[in-house]
C-alpha cells in the first residue's frame, strides 16, 4: 500500500505560461491539503494555466479530486485551466468512472498537454 506522503515538483514551461506539478505518491485526506494550497496559490497568481501530471501518482481518493476540482475551478474563473496527465491504469479509471473526463482535459503526456494534442477522451 502507498505510503501517506505526497511529492510535489513544481516547475514552469519553457515559455513561463504554464505551471508544471509532478506529483508522486498518494493524494488523499493527509496529502491533499498540501496540493490544494499549491494549485490555489498557482490558479491565483499569474499561473493560470496547469498541468498535473498523475502518471507517478500511486494513490488517489475523494480528497484528492476535490483539491484538482478546486484548482480546475478557480483557474476557470480566472480564464485558465487544469490539464492532467496519466496513463492507462487504475488514476485513469477513476477519473472515467467519476465522470472527470468529461470536466479536465487529459493527456498521455506532458508533451501532449502543452501542445494540446492528443487529448483522452472517453476511453
Amino acid at each position: 500500500m502507498a505510503q501517506d506522503t505526497l511529492n510535489i515538483d513544481v516547475s514552469t514551461a519553457s515559455d513561463g505560461n504554464v505551471a508544471l506539478f509532478a506529483l508522486g505518491g498518494s493524494l488523499d485526506l493527509a496529502t491533499s491539503p498540501s496540493l490544494r494550497a499549491a494549485l490555489l496559490e498557482a490558479a491565483n497568481g499569474k499561473k493560470h494555466e496547469m498541468i498535473v501530471d498523475l502518471t507517478q501518482l500511486e494513490f488517489l481518493d475523494s480528497t484528492g479530486l476535490g483539491a484538482l476540482i478546486g484548482a480546475h475551478k478557480r483557474a476557470s474563473e480566472n480564464g485558465g485551466s487544469v490539464r492532467l496527465v496519466t496513463h492507462e491504469g487504475q488514476i485513469l479509471r477513476l477519473l472515467r468512472i467519476t465522470g472527470l473526463l468529461e470536466v479536465f482535459p487529459v493527456y498521455p503526456s506532458v508533451e501532449a498537454a502543452l501542445a494540446d494534442d492528443a487529448r483522452l477522451v472517453g476511453l
